[in-house]
This record gives C-alpha cells, structure tokens and sequence, in this order.
C-alpha cells in the first residue's frame, strides 16, 4: 500500500474486462478492501470466463454484477444508473480493447458499457492486450481519444512477459501504480475537480533518493533518504501529462513505483551531477528532491582500511561534494523553472529563514523547506509538511499531508507559475 488511510471510507468501482490481466483483479479488490475503501466489482462476460465472480463477490463484501443483473425484475432502479452515481472512482483493471472500442463509440452494449457513459465521476482506465493490438492503428486511435477526455485517467500499458508468449508493450501496469493513481483522483475529488492532463507537453527533469560516497571497500557516506518525494513528485506529474526524466540514487521504495518514467540510477554525487547536466537542457521544469551527500573520499581505497587507521585516512582525503542546484541554475535556460528542497530543523520561523537564503543562494524559483525533526514525517515516512517559498517573499504552508498530496501542491504552483 501507498498509502493505508487515503482510501478509507472511499466508494469504488472495480470493473474487470475480457484480458488476461484479469485475473489481478482480487489481488486489486483485496488491497483496496485493506485501505479501507467500499468496493463494488462489475464483471464482462469475457472477463467472467478469466476470474470467477464469487471471488470478486467474497473479496469485495458485495455482489459482483454482470450483464445479466443489469435488467433483472428485483432492480428498482436501472442497475448502471445506480452503480454510476454509487461510485467516487472506477477503475476499469484492465481495459480490453474491445471495451475500450465501446466507449469510444459511445456504445452501451453491457453492463459497464452502459456504466461508464452514465458515470459523472473519475475513471481510471488500465490498458493491457497483447502486443500487436495495442500497436494496431484502431486501438492507438482510440486510446488517444480518451487521453483527451479529462473524466479519464488513462495508465498504458508496460513492456513484459504477456501470457502469449510475446515480450513487449500491453502489461497492465503495477497495482502500485494503480492505488497511487486512485489516491490522486481523490485528492482532486475532495475540491470537486478532476485529476486531469493539465501539464502535457511539459517535461520534468526530477531528481530523489540518496547518493552514496564510498570511502574504502566497506564503508561509505550516505543519508536516510528514502526517496519517495522525488517518486511521488514524479508519478503525480505523469498522471498529470507530463514527461518525465527521474535520476536516482539507490531508493527504498517499492521498485513499481519507478513504472512508467524515464529512469537514470546513479550512486555517487558526481555520477548524479553529470546525467542532470546531461538532460537538463531538454526539460521545462527541473525538481531537485535528491538528497545529495555533502562529503566525499577523494580517494577512497578499494581494500578495507583497518580501524586503527580509518580516521586519519578519511581527515585526509575527505573533501566537500559539489553543490548540484547551484551548479544547474547557473545554466538556467528561458522559462526553466527550478524546485529545490532543504530538510531542516527548528521552529517554523527558522526552517522559513533558512529555506528562504537556500532559494536565493542556489538560484531557485521555489523552494520546499520541511522539518525532520517532527514525528511522523519527513525522511522514509509517507507524510510530509513544510513551506514552499517563492518570489517576492511568498510562503506558502504546506500542512501535514501525504507525500503524494504535497506532490500535487507542488506540481500546482508550478503550473501557475508557467
């Protein structure tokens, strides 16, 4: 689970449909049952013949209904219409081709067909097919069309072992990837919005997690960075449009969550700094989140240096890491945005002042300083607090919130500021 508690009480639609994938279905089921979501489940046909109902029904605490409930005589409403207005959310894992034709035409052919043109909510929408129909001109043509509704939030489709024995694009993508794109649509849903593609044709350049520096064959410097900030940032902007560049030290955090993005793995600051120089002239907006190692070894040994001489080899070898932000704002191109991030500790006014001289110093346009001195947030939690700050002296107070509701905050003013 992303998060255990953003879920809670939420009222959710799983719809499974004719592909394979279905049969993640009750894992899907169970795990939105654990968050603490009320969850109905509709089954197609097709899907019927993948995964059994009574499965989805057990799981789900709730009748899974199929095409041949949606007319029965005991409905005193018209079943779709009850289902669509019941639902917060629906989530079609996975979508077929073959459902994903019908709504594109309009049809309401089914059950879901029928539930998915009488929904006002947010729908996720999960591809998986095999390889040669998600490549086929109908299907693409129809999945660019619903890219542009802004009720749908569409997931493709990863690259993997398909269950025909081909290796390539038409993998459903990750529960993971699933949950924490449920997660965003309700953030959005609480100020009555949708999550929509409001940052498309904008490329994120995002760096997370820690660096490492080695000082001999056993030893080295790092952080308890985690790197979910820069995760989540960078999952949020991709559910938003955006393209995204993420360059990463050594994470820990659920590999899934790395699904979708164009991903860079480094260890050292200097490993760090030269793919960031490489890329950065290709992004509109640059988000710092990495927690560099601010020394290093500038000569670390490749044998094990015995205790009785390790302080003195490190007193005389250790020497400070480059600073990456400044380095990168120095070669600041026309409307490149730059987020930095500083975790800091004491009052609120404190962590303000010294976030503020960090902003100006390294040359950011904004700026999120947090404390890690509070429980609860910070540095491997799921939540986070702090300020964004900005020009002509904005502080913008970000309260206690989930990582990945910050994200949205974050990708919010950024947005503005573009």
């Amino acid at each position: 689970m992303i998060n255990s508690t953003s879920l809670s009480g939420k009222k959710i639609l799983v719809a499974v449909t004719g592909s394979i994938a279905a049969v993640k279905a009750p894992t899907l089921v169970s795990r939105l049952i654990k968050a603490g979501a009320e969850v109905k489940c509709v089954i197609t046909q097709s899907a019927a013949n993948l995964v059994s109902p009574l499965s989805l029904s057990t799981l789900s605490r709730n009748k899974c209904y199929q095409d041949k409930d949606q007319w029965a005589d005991s409905q005193t409403k018209p079943l779709h219409i009850a289902l669509a207005e019941w639902a917060e959310l629906i989530i079609v894992a996975p979508m077929s081709a073959t459902s994903l034709s019908r709504f594109t035409s309009g049809s309401a052919d089914g059950l879901l067909a029928s539930i998915l043109l009488a929904s006002q909510s947010q729908i996720i929408m999960a591809a998986a097919m095999n390889t040669s129909m998600w490549a086929h001109q109908s299907v693409k043509k129809n999945w660019n069309y619903v890219k542009n509704i802004d009720q749908v939030i569409t997931l493709e489709p990863s690259e993997g072992l398909l269950a025909c024995d081909r290796v390539g694009d038409g993998k459903m993508v990750s529960l993971d990837i699933i949950e924490l794109a449920s997660e965003s649509a309700f953030i959005f849903h609480e100020e009555n919005k949708f999550l929509t593609k409001d940052l498309k044709d904008i490329r994120f350049l995002i760096s997370a997690g820690p660096t490492i520096e080695a000082l001999d064959a056993v030893r080295q410097i790092t952080n308890r960075s985690s790197g979910k900030m820069g995760v989540f940032i960078a999952q949020a902007a991709k559910l938003r449009g955006a393209e995204v560049d993420l360059v990463h030290g050594p994470v820990s955090i659920q590999q899934d969550l790395l699904e979708g993005l164009n991903t860079y793995p480094v260890r050292t600051s200097n490993e760090m700094g030269a793919k960031i120089d490489d890329l950065q002239a290709s992004a509109q907006v640059i988000v710092m989140a990495a927690a560099i190692s601010d020394f290093k070894n500038n000569s670390p040994s490749e044998q094990k240096i015995s205790k009785e001489f390790f302080l003195k080899s490190i007193f005389d070898n250790l020497e400070m890491t480059s600073d990456i932000i400044k380095n990168q704002t120095r070669k600041k191109l026309e409307n490149q945005i730059f987020l930095g991030f500083a975790a800091e500790t004491g009052s609120d006014n404190e962590i303000i002042e010294k976030g503020e001289n960090k902003r100006v110093s390294k040359g950011c346009d904004l700026l999120m300083t947090n404390p890690i001195d509070r429980a609860g947030q910070g540095f491997d939690e799921n939540f986070n607090s702090g300020f964004l700050l900005g020009p002509k002296k904005m502080v913008k107070n970000l309260s206690f919130s989930t990582k990945l509701a910050i994200s949205h905050q974050l990708l919010d003013e950024i947005r503005n500021l573009k």
